[in-house]
This record gives C-alpha cells, structure tokens and sequence, in this order.
C-alpha cells in the first residue's frame, strides 16, 4: 500500500492546477509582457511612434485575430442552425425566450446602472475639456440608425452579409437653403466593410426552425451543420493556444501607441473611473448575484472556468472574435449543454452588450454635463431606450460601441462631433466593457441551461429512445 504524505498531495493538486490552467496562466502573462514591454518600448524613444511602426508591432496579433474572425461566420451559422435544428419547437421557444428576458434585463440594469453613477459622480461637471475639429461617424439621422438596423436582419444577399452590411447615407441637397435641416437631405445608401452578423444570425435561426420542421427531410442537412459546427470548434482549440503569443503583440501594440495616459486620466479621470465602478459593479457583483439567486451555485468556479475568454476579450477588444473561445471555455469546462450554448453565445455576441450599453449611457449623460445640458426626464428615457437600442446595433468589433454613441447623442440634440471629448480614452474602456460583454453572455448561457435542464434531460431521453427503436428496427429487417 503506497502511502501519500500531505506534502506530496499539495504538489499533485499544483500540478494539476498548472496543467488545466496552463493556457490562462501563459494568456494572463502575455497581457502582463505586453504592458511591460510595451512601456518599455515606449519610453526607450523621446519620438512618437509612427503608424508603420505600430503596425510592424501589431502584425503577428493581427494574424491571430484575423484567424478568430475567419472562424466566426462559419462558427456562428453552424452553431445556430445545429442548435436550433436539433430542438424540439416549443423548447426552442421557451429556451429563446428565457435569453431574450436575461438580454434584455441586464442591458436595461446596466443602462440604468450607468445614469445612476454619472448622475450620483457627476464627471462632466466643471470640465474644460475641448472639442477636437474632426469628427466622428457621419451626418444620420436616429431613425435612419434604427431602420438600418431593421433592414441588416433580412439581407437580401446572405453572401454579400458576409462582406457587408446595409448603410444609408444622407446626402446635402443642392438647394443651400435646405442644408439647415438634415430631413431635407437625399437619401442614399451604401455597402458598408464588415460582416453583417445580425442578418446571419436571423437567417441561420430560421433556417434552423424549418430544418426541425422538415422532418426526416432536414436531417441529413442538420448533419452537415452539426459535423461543420464541430469541425469548427476543433480548428478553434488549434487557435486559442496562440491566444498568449497574439495577445501579446495586440497589448504592446496598444501600449506603444497610446499617448501619454497621465495627461488622457488628468483630463477624463473621473470619467474613466465612472464607466470603471459601473462596469465592475455590473459584471462581478451584480451578474454573478443573479448566477447565484437562478442557480443557486456560488459563481466563482463559473467566472474562474471563463478566464480563457476574459482575457481574450480584454487583448482583442471584440466579443465576435472572442466567440470561439467563450464557446469553448462554456461547453468543454462549465458543463453548459451545446443545445444551449450554441444557441446563445452566437446570438448574444450579437445582441446582448451590456457593457456598451452602460458605457453609451455614462458617455451621453457625461458629454451633456459638459455641454451644461439640463436633461428632462423624457430626454433620460429616450437614452436609455436608445443606448439599449445601440448596444444591440453594435458591432462585436473594436470600438462599435464609439460610433454608436453618435446615435445616443442625437436623442439629446448634442452634436457627432461630441464623440472626440471621450475617444482619448475609449480604447482602454473599450476592452473593459468588451470584457463584460462576453462575461455577461457566458452567465446568460449558464443561467438558461440551469432553467431548462429539465426540459433538455427529458429530449436526451426521447431522442435514445427513438434511437433504439430504430436500431431495434432494422435489426429485426435484417
């Protein structure tokens, strides 16, 4: 009989912390080297680095987040479709439902959360901040946004959603008389670079539902797409080990062209720590609260299995190019059934940005105070309505949430240009709100799967019941 001293079990139980945490520990460290080096980098010239420079810097990071990108459309439509196709239509309603009530609680909370906090700090007060001359997004109209919105969820091209997105475009009238008024201007509209995400994911759910009601007819379809779907994933597992090598160079990159961060706090502190207190109230308090009340699991080991993906999400700043890797860390390490998980992480990259949303929210009311804008309570509505509207328009990509906010701003009347008082400071904010983004849809997948277990126990047994029946059956014909 061997025996194990306590001492030699403390070493296992290190080891095999190192060994399942080994890509998170090299990821968490390539973050680290990253600032490090980026610092010293930085400092090693009085000069400031050039673009071309920054670019030689970023090339091996941006090869990993292109190879995430390149995984996501093909990831997202085959998820979506296997998920739906292989559910039971009135599980898919409930299972659909119970996303769409947790998306659209948490972004109206932290909507809410966010005009609480600016309104109790008042960050805008008092500051002298300039205007800088160039201008942000272009001339559009809230309305015009909304039903951009609406028309990118029927593309009228699936191909072309790949590649580009609907965007209208209003154009000055010839008449000078006319320019004061922007409802006068004629209306145009433009392909926009840039994968239409929303409309792939509207088309792969339907898809999905009349590939359940085909019956027979549809399986060997849904085949395809859950064999695509899986392939999918394990070209996912070869990216995400370069995960600390990309993130690395994305970090320096960042820490080298950034200008000098003592002056950009001096002038937007109380703003940064505004956006900051309610980011982390929102996403390690508040949602994990919630993860607690519906599970009644404590959260800890949920957010400790998720930290491949947050800090993915904090070195590529985008919750699409992230997807792949929250879908792994929710399946393979938190249990969270694929039916489930491949349903909403795909749909809650898309929609579900809590983050932005408190983020757009705290950026309006913020550039209001600066301009001495009193707000009556209807304009306050209208933001959070619209910064909830404009979290589910956002594009999963680095900083849609800044052209966005040019949305917000037109519902109390302030000018695009206003975006410029707050992009100083927005790439690093970008990555903490992306973070909470990604934490945000992983809680929802766990949150949903706990509620619907039942449900899915009961169509896992239906389903190897029917599967023996049939084997039953065709042994006996033979």
């Amino acid at each position: 009989m061997v025996i194990v001293t306590p001492e030699e079990m403390a070493s296992r139980k290190r080891d095999t912390f190192v060994r399942k945490n080994l890509l998170t520990i090299f990821t968490v460290g390539g973050v680290i080297g990253g600032v490090i080096v980026g610092l010293i980098l930085k400092n090693s010239t009085n000069e400031r680095w050039t673009a071309r420079e920054v670019m030689y810097v970023q090339f091996v990071g941006d090869l990993f987040l292109r190879m995430l990108k390149g995984l996501m459309i093909p990831l997202v439509v085959s998820s979506i479709v296997s998920a739906i196709g292989s559910l039971d239509l009135s599980l898919l309603r409930m299972i659909g439902t119970r996303a769409i009530c947790w998306y659209l609680s948490t972004t109206m909370i932290a909507v809410v959360e966010g005009m609480i906090l600016v309104s109790l700090i008042r960050p805008g007060v008092g500051s002298h901040n300039a205007v800088s001359s160039s201008s942000i997004g272009r001339n559009i109209t809230t309305v015009d946004t909304l039903m951009d919105l609406v028309r990118n969820m029927f593309p009228s091209n699936i191909f072309e959603a790949c590649i580009a997105q609907y965007r209208t475009v209003l154009v000055p009238p010839k008449n000078a008389s006319l320019e004061g008024n922007i409802m006068n201007w004629d209306v145009s509209s433009e392909t926009a670079k840039g994968s239409n995400i929303l409309g792939l994911v509207v088309f792969a759910s339907v898809l999905g539902i009349a590939i359940g009601q085909a019956g027979p007819t549809g399986t060997p379809v849904l085949r395809f797409f859950q064999s695509m779907g899986d392939i999918i994933m394990l070209m996912t597992n070869w990216v995400i080990w370069l995960s600390p090598v990309g993130i690395f160079f994305l970090v320096t990159s960042k820490i080298v062209e950034m200008t000098s961060i003592v002056e950009v706090m001096g002038q937007l502190g109380l703003y940064f720590l505004t956006v900051m207190i309610g980011l982390l109230f929102h996403g390690l308090i508040l949602l994990p609260t919630f993860f607690f009340l519906i599970t009644r699991r404590l959260p800890f080991a949920f957010i400790g299995n998720m930290s491949q993906a947050i800090v993915t999400a904090f070195g590529t700043a985008s919750s699409s190019a992230t997807l792949p890797v929250s879908m792994h860390c929710v399946e393979e390490k938190n249990d969270v059934d694929p039916r489930v998980s491949r349903f909403i992480l795909p749909i809650g990259a898309t929609i579900n940005m809590d983050g932005t949303a408190l983020y757009e929210a705290v950026a309006a009311l913020f550039i209001a105070q600066i301009r001495n804008v009193e707000l009556t309570l209807a304009s306050i509505i209208g933001v959070s309505i619209t910064a909830t509207l404009a979290s589910i328009g956002a594009a999963g990509i680095p900083q849609a949430g800044l052209v966005t906010l040019v949305m917000v701003l037109d519902t109390v009347g302030l000018p695009a240009e206003d975006v410029t008082l707050v992009i100083a400071i927005d790439w690093i904010l970008d990555r903490f709100r992306t973070t909470v983004n990604v934490l945000g849809d992983a809680i929802g997948a766990g949150v949903v799967n706990h509620i619907s277990k039942d449900e899915l126990q009961v169509m896992t047994e239906m389903s190897i019941k029917y599967q023996t029946i049939n084997s039953d059956s065709q042994a006996e014909c033979n």
